[in-house]
């Protein structure tokens, strides 16, 4: 039998499968086509693989743990991957070792049930082979879609089993802490490991990022750099998503100097980052010209770039660079709706407004969510629509909540509408009893309409309640 060079895809034809000399093979004192095993890893397709799988059961190859597990590779991590193929590959294998097991553990830790990870873990265990280094990562990855609790059990384990002082494993730790917001958790890891490297200064760092904890980012960001290590891609893209929502801009500034002194090459990532920094900044010029100048951009890149128009008032700007996205054939997300919607929302937009609002379903196939609706209820109500906006959010498949309920609520008393501020206000105080908001707008309207009696009766309400209204504020951050 010749086999086809190495260069050219490797495929069994069908006729080779019923040719096998059975008894040649039976008797054979040595194992046919040791080679399969290599062929499985230049595998192009599941079709191919299943042939070598046949042949290594009819040559008895399958038995040989090496052998299994180069098939195992193919059909669990591989671009043509097959989850369930792999699990009933698996299990036919006698005694798989724990290379094995850690393969069909990161195969299921990525897959769209990760749960299933921590069950072939507790199977591992009760059949007495023991997880190593490797194996934790994997399934923290597939933890973390399940519960903290189950992390936590896993973490007892990484120290049962002494891999407590492995970069990678306490590096997912850190990042599964970070992920379900235990930052005390992740910080004590993070300050008790003895040997940290950038990797894990970058988790710990977009930990904080993720979870809004804007100055303990930046001032663990400073400290790394004291520390001597240069930021890389990662680390500058969470370090600008935190300068972007803390109002940073000296130091997002002092980044991006930093990307040009040094020869950063700024792709996809780090310009998105850029483009959305400068424009929740204010810096809509600086981030047009980012956004402009950048040769390769994404969905995130133009939802970065629209809602900064939209949330700065450039409200035509914004619907221009959607209609040039949908030109381009990008396909939006339910981001960038919010992002149209809402410079819709400061142009007083309506009928630009709903059109788009109803294009969502009809022309993208995504359905609205409860902030594309909070857009519309504050358009339509800022347009005097209010009869419209109630009836939509009665409409609405989610319980409204108190943000949507207030913007109607608050476009009843732009418009002096006191029979749906009542009704309004009452599915409010169901939600927040205690909203002192509520009264103070509803004794105004009906201190305009003249109706003292009301007036009063609120205020005995929130005198008998303790409500007070609370006194406005503003916060400035300077010089740190």
């Amino acid at each position: 039998m010749m086999f086809p060079p190495k260069k050219q895809p490797f495929y069994f034809p069908k006729r080779f499968l019923y040719s096998i000399n059975y008894t040649v093979l039976s008797q054979s004192p040595k194992p046919a086509f040791p080679h399969l095993s290599l062929l499985a890893d230049k595998c192009t397709s599941m079709t191919q693989l299943k042939q070598i799988h046949a042949q290594m059961i009819l040559t008895s190859r399958i038995s040989d743990h090496f052998a299994a597990s180069r098939l195992l590779s193919f059909c669990a991590l591989s671009n043509s991957r097959d989850i369930n193929y792999a699990i009933k590959l698996f299990k036919s294998i006698q005694d798989p070792n724990i290379f094995m097991w850690n393969t069909i553990i990161r195969a299921l830790a990525n897959s769209s049930n990760p749960d299933q990870a921590l069950f072939f873990y507790i199977q591992m265990l009760r059949l007495g082979v023991c997880p190593n280094k490797y194996t934790f990562p994997f399934l923290l990855k597939g933890c973390s879609f399940c519960s903290i609790q189950s992390c936590k059990q896993i973490h007892t384990h990484v120290l049962k089993f002494g891999s407590d002082l492995d970069l990678h494993v306490v590096n997912r730790l850190v990042r599964v802490y970070s992920i379900f917001s235990d930052l005390t958790d992740a910080w004590k890891l993070f300050g008790e490991f003895p040997e940290r490297d950038l990797s894990i200064w970058t988790t710990m760092i977009s930990g904080y990022a993720q979870n809004f904890c804007a100055n303990e980012a930046l001032v663990l960001f400073e400290r790394m750099v004291a520390e001597g290590f240069e930021p890389n891609g990662p680390t500058i893209a969470s370090v600008l998503s935190v300068c972007a929502r803390s109002g940073s801009l000296d130091l997002g500034e002092r980044i991006h100097g930093f990307m040009i002194e040094r020869g950063v090459e700024i792709g996809v990532i780090l310009g998105t980052a850029l483009v959305h920094m400068y424009a929740k900044n204010g810096k809509i010029l600086v981030a047009r010209k980012l956004f402009d100048s950048m040769t390769e951009k994404n969905v995130a890149t133009w939802n970065a770039m629209l809602c900064g128009l939209a949330s700065h008032g450039h409200a035509e700007e914004a619907l221009s660079l959607f209609w040039k996205l949908e030109k381009e054939h990008i396909v939006p997300i339910d981001a960038t709706f919010v992002g149209v919607l809402s410079a819709c929302c400061h142009a007083g937009l309506i009928d630009v407004g709903r059109r788009i609002f109803y294009s969502m379903k009809e022309s993208y196939g995504i359905d609205p969510k409860i902030e594309h609706y909070g857009c519309m209820v504050d358009l339509l109500g800022r347009g005097g629509k209010l009869v419209e906006a109630e009836e939509l959010i009665k409409g609405m498949v989610w319980k409204a909540d108190v943000v949507i309920l207030g913007a109607l609520l608050s476009a009843c008393k732009n418009y002096r509408n006191i029979e749906i501020a009542e009704r309004v206000a009452n599915k409010i105080l169901a939600l927040e009893p205690h909203n002192h908001m509520v009264y103070v707008v509803l004794s105004n309207m009906y201190a305009e309409a003249g109706r003292w009696q009301d007036v009063s009766r609120l205020r005995k309400v929130m005198k008998i309640g303790k409500l007070k209204k609370m006194p406005g504020w503003s916060l400035v951050d300077g010089d740190n």
